[in-house]
């Protein structure tokens, strides 16, 4: 077992990086949020409830009004997803 530095830190861009590639995660998303994480959606209903699937490094990779496409996509994508409490 390799044993690490108690006292050795992450850089941002190793931290950025880390489960590149790896690990998404999904959460819910409103609607004002859109714009600003997938520009390129159209106008959005702000009372349709909305998930997005987004890369260990916050890069967005899918936006639907389903839950289970974003796990589907997670595994067409051969991610891991994790909670985020």
């Amino acid at each position: 077992m390799l044993m690490k530095d108690a006292n050795a830190r992450l850089t941002e861009t190793e931290l950025a990086h880390l489960g590149a590639g790896e690990v998404g995660y999904i959460r819910k998303i409103r609607s004002d949020e859109v714009s600003r994480c997938f520009p390129e959606a159209p106008s959005i209903d702000p009372a349709l409830d909305l998930w997005a699937l987004f890369g260990a490094d916050g890069t967005p990779i899918l936006l639907t009004d389903n839950r289970s496409s974003t796990f589907f996509k997670a595994a067409e994508d051969d991610l891991k997803t994790v909670s985020l409490h």
